[in-house]
Parts: C-alpha cells; structure tokens; sequence
C-alpha cells in the first residue's frame, strides 16, 4: 500500500549537507534542530567518497567508480573509493539510528538524481555517462537498485520513520539546454529529450512506495518535468525564482505538489528574523491568488541549499532558524 495518501510532512527540515566530518555531531544537530523532520546528514568535507556525487556512486548495483584527477569514473570492479562511500554512509546511518530511536515521523534520505548523475560520472573513454544513451539507462536502472536496498536498510534501522526520497538534481537544467561540457571542454553534450529525462525520473522515483521530492537550487527550476515525473515536492531557492515560474508554481500547488521553500542563505550570512524570512513565501501566495490558510500546509521551509560551505556554528543557527520560520508562517499566515 502507498504511503503517501495519508502523508503528514514536518513544517521544516535541511537540504542534506552540514559542515564538518562528525557523524554523530551531525546527526545530533540535525535531530535537536527537526524534531519532526529529520535528514540524513551528508559530510562532503570528509573527503571523495563523502560528496555527492562519490556518496550516491557508492549506492549503485553491479557499477562502480573510482576518483580519477577528473572527478568520479566508472570501473570493472569496487576498489577502495567505493568501499569508503559505503564505510561513511554506513557511519552516518549508525549514527542517525542512535539519535532516532523510538522516532515516528517523516525522516529524508537524499541522493544525486539519474541525471546529474549521468552529467557527472565519467565512462572509461573519460566522456561523461550523459554522452551516451545506454550508459545513462544502465545508470538509472542501477541507481534505482541502489535506492531500494538503501531505503530498506533506513527502513530496518529506524523502523518508526515515515521516509521521504530526496533526489539532487541541480544539473538536470543544464542537461535539458544541452549546457553539460564535452571532456575537452571545446564542446557540449547534445540537450536530452524532455520525454526521456522525464521518463528516467520516473523510473527512480518509483522504486519508492512513499512521498519524493527532487531538489535543485539552480534558476528555472522545470516543476511541470518534475510533477509529470511523479515528484510528490521540489525543493528550490526561493530567491532565484523569476516571474515565469509563478505559474508552473501555481498549477503545481493547486495539484497537491509541496514546495520545500529554501528561504536561509546556505552559507554564513547574517539571519534576519524569522517572519522576515518567509515574508517572500507569503508574497508569493498573495501574487499566486491562493489561500493563505494552506500556506503552512503546503510549504516547508529549509535553507535555500545544503550548508556545507556553513561553519559550524552558522549550520546550527540555520536549520534552528528555518524551525522557527515555520512555526511563524503557520502562526501567522496572511
């Protein structure tokens, strides 16, 4: 049965990255801060392996990659680059199951989408996986593997939780104009297909029977893409939006779709108070014509990106600060 008819969301949650490389600190600051939406907490600045695109590669079935001077490339065989994603994933799931025990409620995992993915990974030819049509079809079937393995281990560990799927996807505008650069750098990448990005999504998002959303902080976020892809939310900048996106915004809402509003900057920046900060979230219900009373129902509040760039101590401040944005958008709506 699906989990999503009946789905309650936490008003605020995080992107996914905090600074620093300890997972237990991690994940206590992530549950103190969420008590109702906590996150998988990723530490990119642990080293390859740790970031986005080496955590999500260690996932993968029946691929593997190791770091080359260019970045992340696809091998025969698991070596020690794959084996050290998994060690810190693994590190990190230990350490939000110990902060989680006895948690019912909605709890996000993230990883990189097919398509940033395919935009990132090199094949052994040193082009990128988005150069060729079946390497980004093997990509997105292995992916979709990965993810149910993953999420079945979340689910073992914190049998309470209620998980939503987060995928990255902050290349996908990128692939869809054809922006993504040849290995010489002399050239791009033809643009995909909207049907077949489309359809590729889909085919992961599937593999979990409860809520998704897919996250870009880059501009023109494509929300219609997403929702015809099966997203259940997207997660954006609230500042990078543009006028053109108020109506794809608008049809999105008004068909059920959440916004995961990033109003905090993602790296250290001055706070201003908490109403101020979703004062563009309210602006926009007001130019989109819709009901404020729906505003806290559909909208959760998070930093505009992941906060690894963030000391420490901003992180903190951050994600408490997105906790109280949204205890004032729900009090105060209008």
């Amino acid at each position: 049965m699906s989990e999503k008819s009946d789905f309650r969301w936490g008003p605020a949650t995080g992107i996914g990255s905090m600074p620093g490389g300890d997972a237990r600190e991690a994940a206590k600051t992530v549950t103190g801060s969420f008590e109702d939406f906590p996150f998988l907490a990723e530490l990119p600045a642990r080293g390859p392996g740790a970031d986005m695109i080496g955590r999500t590669a260690g996932l993968l079935v029946d691929l593997y990659a190791r770091v080359e001077p260019s970045g992340w490339r696809i091998g025969d065989r698991p070596g020690r680059d794959t084996k050290r994603a998994k060690s810190w994933l693994g590190e990190d799931l230990d350490a939000l199951e110990e902060f989680t025990q006895g948690y019912e409620g909605p709890l996000k995992v993230q990883a990189v989408g097919p398509w940033t993915l395919a935009a990132a990974l090199e094949l052994r030819n040193g082009e990128v996986a988005l150069s060729d049509p079946g390497a980004c079809r093997d990509l997105a079937g292995s992916l979709a593997e990965g993810l149910r393995a993953h999420l079945a281990d979340v689910r073992r560990r914190v049998p309470g939780a209620r998980l939503v799927l987060q995928l990255d996807e902050p290349s996908l505008i990128a692939v869809l104009r054809g922006q993504i650069k040849s290995a010489s750098g002399y050239r791009t990448h033809r643009a995909v297909d909207r049907q077949l990005v489309e359809s590729a999504l889909r085919d992961v998002i599937d593999v979990h029977d409860g809520p998704t959303v897919v996250h870009s902080c880059a501009p023109d976020v494509p929300f219609a893409l997403l929702r015809r892809s099966g997203a259940d939310a997207v997660s954006f900048d609230l500042a990078l939006l543009t006028e053109r996106d108020e109506e794809p915004i608008g049809e999105a809402v008004e068909a059920g779709t959440k916004l995961f509003a990033g109003v905090v900057p993602g790296v250290d920046a001055p706070l201003s108070d908490p109403a101020g900060s979703v004062m563009g979230v309210r602006t926009l219900w007001r130019r989109l014509g819709l009901n404020p009373g729906s505003l806290a129902d559909a909208v959760v509040v998070t930093p505009s990106c992941g906060l690894a760039g963030a000391s420490p101590a901003y992180a903190r401040a951050a994600l408490a600060h997105c906790a109280r944005a949204a205890r004032s958008l729900a009090d105060n709506p209008e």
